[in-house]
């Protein structure tokens, strides 16, 4: 199994201070392109004891897995940390890849000073996660992530190498979860007590068959039956890792996916922001959605995206048009990148504030575009010249295409929609992304 390896400088810790009690995330970042930055945040939670359970709950959403076996729910993941623009936000998958989690720190929830920008791997170790257990509503925190005034090259720095599985699910996911993000459509605002009546009817136990969100006597509930205004949603009882912060809350928004494959829910707690997205099915990870392919079909030159990553901040909202317009940038071409920056994992999403963000993941672009297996084979099929285009006009493409063991399918293309006649079509009808031979007729009407 390939691993992928942190080198921390030393552990995440909560750790005794002359004033207050000081919780230190250790950093990691293998993209070349960043500037060492020992230290992203110095200063103070506004909210210790809020964020605290915030952290707990995201760190029990990484160690959680709803499809795999016991000896794989022992390894772990660690959350990425985006810093820049006055905010900080903390996000990470579950393990099997069903559930992503994203802690928004607003700015009213810190008091400090952001001595960098960009994003990088956070150490979400077990005596950290336990010591923030501790944390009461007294208490005052100080918080840094990265550690100041270390740099992680000295010679003679301890240094805490941990090995984990390598993320490719996870990587991939980022993508899959922002596209399926930035079409989403609200459900229903909830209040805090609509919240605390809607989470008391959370069936006990897994559930196997879909629920829906709905309304009894014009209350919220979850029930196993639809009745007018229903939201669908599958392995339901995922939404019990958010129980620590249910007495938290003050309110909840619900949002899904025209298409009904994703739904996300959002906890106001002040001044932090905690999002829980789950997909359709428990044992359906983001990362082999493959909505965002069809994107990375039309190439961009890597000078562009080079330059999108040093021009933007993080963090920074990300508007194409006004961009376009601000930079007297040509807006087919920006939006081209765009397009790429978001299938890159380089875009993320807000469904409160509607707008993307960006940030600069702690991976190299190499390794992100390398990650999409459906891509190489559709450039595999091309160059082995197995694509016959039968019809072509402006609305419609007509392909034969000669796939693995001699088999050969037929593409018909019309529009913005694509089907196709092999098995993976048939079993998916596009709803996780376009199959191998639809890509190979794309690339083929490119070159």
């Amino acid at each position: 199994m390939s691993t992928y390896t942190y080198h921390y400088a030393n552990a995440s810790a909560l750790k005794s201070h002359s004033a207050s009690p000081f919780l230190s995330l250790a950093a990691f970042n293998e993209d070349s392109l960043e500037e060492d930055t020992p230290c992203y945040f110095w200063g103070s939670l506004l909210d210790p004891y809020v964020t605290a359970r915030a952290f707990m709950t995201l760190s029990k959403v990484v160690r959680s897995r709803f499809t795999l076996s016991a000896a794989e729910r022992s390894a772990m993941r660690d959350p990425i940390v985006t810093a820049g623009a006055g905010l900080m936000r903390l996000e990470a998958f579950s393990g099997c890849n069903g559930v992503y989690a994203r802690v928004d720190m607003l700015p009213s929830s810190l008091d400090g000073e952001f001595l960098g920008s960009g994003t990088t791997n956070v150490d979400f170790n077990e005596p950290m996660i336990q010591a923030l257990s501790t944390v009461s509503r007294q208490d005052k925190l100080l918080f840094s992530v990265g550690e100041k005034e270390v740099i992680l090259e000295k010679q003679g720095q301890q240094i805490i190498e941990r090995k984990v599985t390598l993320p490719t699910r996870w990587i991939k996911g980022l993508t899959a979860v922002q596209a399926y993000l930035s079409t989403m459509e609200p459900f229903g605002s909830y209040s805090k007590v609509q919240t605390l009546q809607l989470f008391q009817s959370l069936p006990r136990g897994e559930t196997s068959n879909d629920f829906f969100l709905t309304y009894r006597a014009n209350r919220p509930v979850f029930s196993p039956v639809a009745s007018g205004k229903s939201l669908r949603i599958g392995g339901l009882h995922r939404l019990r890792l958010l129980e620590a912060l249910v007495p938290l809350q003050e309110g909840l928004d619900v949002f899904q996916s025209p298409d009904e494959q994703a739904t996300a829910f959002v906890f106001r707690l002040g001044t932090l922001r905690f999002l829980l997205t789950l997909s359709r099915e428990t044992k359906r990870g983001f990362s082999g959605e493959g909505n965002i392919l069809d994107t990375l079909v039309e190439a961009v030159p890597e000078s562009y995206i080079q330059g999108a990553r040093q021009l933007f901040q993080t963090n920074e909202a990300f508007n194409p048009t006004l961009l376009s317009l601000e930079k007297d940038l040509d807006p087919v071409v920006l939006n081209r990148v765009s397009m790429h920056l978001s299938a890159m994992g380089l875009l993320g999403y807000d469904v409160i504030d509607h707008q993307f963000f960006y940030r600069k993941l702690p991976f190299r672009p190499s390794r992100i575009l390398s990650l999409n297996p459906r891509l190489k084979n559709a450039q595999s099929l091309l160059e082995a010249d197995g694509i016959e285009i039968l019809e072509q006009t402006p609305d419609r493409v007509q392909a034969r295409v000669r796939g693995s063991k001699d088999n050969v399918y037929r593409v018909l293309i019309e529009g913005n929609k694509a089907r196709c006649t092999c098995p993976w079509y048939a079993s998916h009808e596009g709803l996780r992304g376009s199959c191998k031979h639809v890509l190979a007729v794309q690339l083929a009407l490119q070159s």
